[in-house]
């Protein structure tokens, strides 16, 4: 059921497909603190929602997808307190991300700068149209990205991450893609297509074995090989024994479309 129009973040849902968009265009859908608890609040409320697989993340309109922070709430409250309460609820807010049993897709149309950068980084997935545009650009009023270059540093390489940090520039999608920042490039009028297709082809999937999978990949990230290959040995066992494997072969060797249970 649609949330409504006025939601700093609405919400629709269509079979396992759930869509949240940031709902303030006229800010450059920029993360006020209001906003910041909004999405948390959504994320947490559908980590319970086992028919949900896939969550799709946009902005409303198609010019700015997020602007980063809202700096006019900043320069409202000039304080260390301020400052150091908006990153904590922004980083807790952006790890929920990788807590989350849902895959999340970041759907890219205009500007990601700034957070709004740091929210594609923070997705498993993105796809962005051609003409969208990736920067932090904080170094450019004397403020570097700090927040947004922990998710960042994790998801390009090193030299990348710095050239956006210490330039500012708004870099194309091209080299967002050639980053590892998001996944594909498409035509503007061929964006909603391709991402409905991504996020149908990943909610056709057990959603206990995409929320498994997805918890376990980012774990062995920070392992050693040795740890990561014994992590991955008991949760093959662990997998092995669920249903939706059971079923997942069974089908296979029967040659149809497997049932699953899900989580």
């Amino acid at each position: 059921m649609p949330t409504p129009a006025n939601e700093l973040v609405t919400r629709e849902d269509k079979d396992a497909i759930c869509r949240l968009s940031l709902n303030r265009p006229e800010q450059g859908n920029s993360l006020s603190v209001s906003t910041i608890d909004a999405l948390h609040k959504h994320l947490v409320d559908l980590r319970a929602e086992t028919g949900i697989a896939v969550i799709v993340l946009a902005g409303v309109g198609k010019k700015i997808f997020c602007a980063g922070h809202d700096l006019k709430e900043f320069q409202a409250n000039d304080g260390p307190e301020f400052s150091a309460s908006v990153a904590s609820r922004c980083s807790a807010m952006m790890q929920a991300f990788r807590d989350q049993p849902q895959i999340i897709i970041a759907k890219v149309e205009g500007v990601a700068s700034a957070a709004g950068c740091q929210l594609v980084a923070s997705a498993d997935l993105a796809v962005a149209e051609s003409g969208a545009r990736f920067a932090t650009p904080g170094v450019n009023i004397g403020l570097w990205c700090w927040t947004p270059m922990v998710a960042l540093g994790r998801n390009v390489l090193p030299k990348h991450a710095m050239q956006m940090l210490t330039t500012g520039r708004l870099h194309d999608a091209e080299f967002a893609m050639r980053a590892g920042l998001v996944n594909a490039v498409v035509a503007p009028e061929e964006l909603d297509t391709a991402v409905q297709n991504l996020a149908e082809e990943i909610a056709s999937k057990s959603t206990y074995t995409l929320a498994l999978g997805k918890q376990a990949f980012y774990r062995q990230i920070q392992m050693s090989i040795s740890d990561a290959y014994e992590y991955a040995g008991q949760l093959t066992a662990r997998n092995m024994a669920h249903p939706d494997a059971k079923e997942g072969i069974r089908a296979f060797v029967e040659k149809r479309k497997p049932i699953w249970r899900g989580r």
